[in-house]
């Protein structure tokens, strides 16, 4: 079998909700990202034997296959197949994944990954909203079997069960916010990021034919544990999650390039980094958010690796309690979990989300010399995504 590596990868500054890229068609938002891969790779796109996206809500402007609309979009070649996923949260991770599985079993040489969402024009659970009169995708025959709870509520259950109170949570979200303002301080993000030219709109919300340049990750905000102690919470009447503690609405794009070794080195591309592994994990679906406990174990043991030989951990900071049952469970550093700032301050853009954690992890393992990274991610209806990298030096 052959070994999976990591060429490159990229993304698109990280918008909040009504922000800079809220005027974006997601194809073209996704298409820029994946053009702007291709270039500074220098890789005849026509090399690409597949792409696989991440997209949740996949209607209306993000519907009829999302990633292959944005890669035609692009002006690249119509011969190239793509393909989009929805594993919920974990979208562009479990097509991370997918893609590293083709490279692996030799059905293509070349493969991206990719996720986009753009909240602001297709809001979360546009695609099962009541309004569309196509019904609702939990059946009665469900209620049999679990308890059907929200996401926000499986959070709070988490903290329960774990102990993680409203000052944890608090402390957690402030933290995440520092690290974010430190880190594009000293520039770690610099050569991620493609920037996007995003259309400017009349009274009308029409095109003016002008563009503004959205650069800057748009969700960081300052603030103190004074100014977090104010905010509601979010789920329960008392509940320890807040806006400040909880994941944001976002927009954004981001992509991977996979190939194998030997078609990197026939290319001349130098690998940044291997696929060791990665797994997609069923957990509770009423806790719903414990996936990454279950698919760390599951790697770690797989790959004869404790949680002390992780140099870098990327776990989607979709509430705080999440990360924090996870820092628990495992035992894991906090002070290499998480270490530019998380979904908390940065924004979760949901289908683009994995392979933006891919993208931060590579060039946080580069900028500290680590060899070991761990991506991982919680997701709706109770998965755990996970994706194991060794910095190729």
């Amino acid at each position: 079998m052959s070994e999976a590596v990591i060429i490159d990868a990229v993304r698109s500054p990280i918008g909040r909700r009504n922000g800079g890229l809220s005027t974006v068609h997601p194809t073209d938002l996704l298409g820029s990202v994946l053009k702007e891969l291709i270039a500074r790779t220098g890789i005849d796109p026509a090399e690409v034997g597949q792409v696989i996206g991440g997209c949740v809500s996949q209607v209306g402007e993000q519907s009829f296959n999302v990633t292959r609309t944005a890669w035609l979009a692009a002006g690249l070649p119509l011969t190239t197949a793509a393909t989009t996923v929805d594993t919920q949260c974990g979208s562009s991770q479990q097509a991370l994944s997918l893609a590293t599985a083709l490279v692996r079993s030799g059905v293509v040489d070349v493969a991206i990954a990719c996720g986009v969402e753009v909240m602001s024009r297709v809001p979360i659970g546009s695609n099962s909203n009541k309004k569309l009169g196509l019904g609702v995708p939990i059946s009665k025959q469900y209620f049999a079997h679990y308890e059907f709870t929200s996401q926000f509520e499986g959070a709070e259950r988490i903290a329960d069960k774990w102990g993680i109170s409203r000052q944890d949570c608090d402390d957690f979200g402030l933290l995440s916010q520092q690290r974010a303002a430190t880190a594009w301080e000293e520039a770690r993000f610099d050569g991620q990021i493609v920037p996007i030219a995003a259309p400017i709109l009349d009274e009308e919300g029409k095109p003016t034919g002008e563009t503004t340049l959205i650069s800057r990750d748009e969700g960081l905000r300052e603030t103190t544990l004074e100014k977090l102690a104010t905010l509601k919470p979010v789920a329960r009447e008392n509940g320890v999650h807040t806006a400040g503690s909880a994941s944001q609405i976002s927009d954004g794009a981001s992509a991977v390039l996979v190939m194998t070794a030997e078609k990197a080195a026939e290319l001349g591309l130098t690998p940044r980094a291997q696929v060791l592994d990665s797994c997609l994990v069923g957990v509770d679906p009423v806790l719903m958010l414990t996936g990454p406990i279950e698919a760390t174990r599951h790697l770690l043991s797989r790959n004869n690796l404790s949680i002390e030989d992780i140099d870098l951990t990327e776990i989607n900071e979709a509430f705080a309690s999440v990360a924090l049952a996870w820092l628990r469970e495992l035992g894991g550093d906090p002070a290499t979990t998480n270490p530019n700032g998380g979904a908390i301050a940065l924004g979760h853009p949901l289908g683009a989300t994995g392979t933006f954690l891919a993208t931060k992890a590579l060039a946080e393992l580069e900028r500290t010399n680590g060899t070991y990274a761990l991506l991982t991610m919680c997701c709706g209806g109770g998965l755990g995504t996970g994706t194991l990298l060794k910095r190729i030096s």
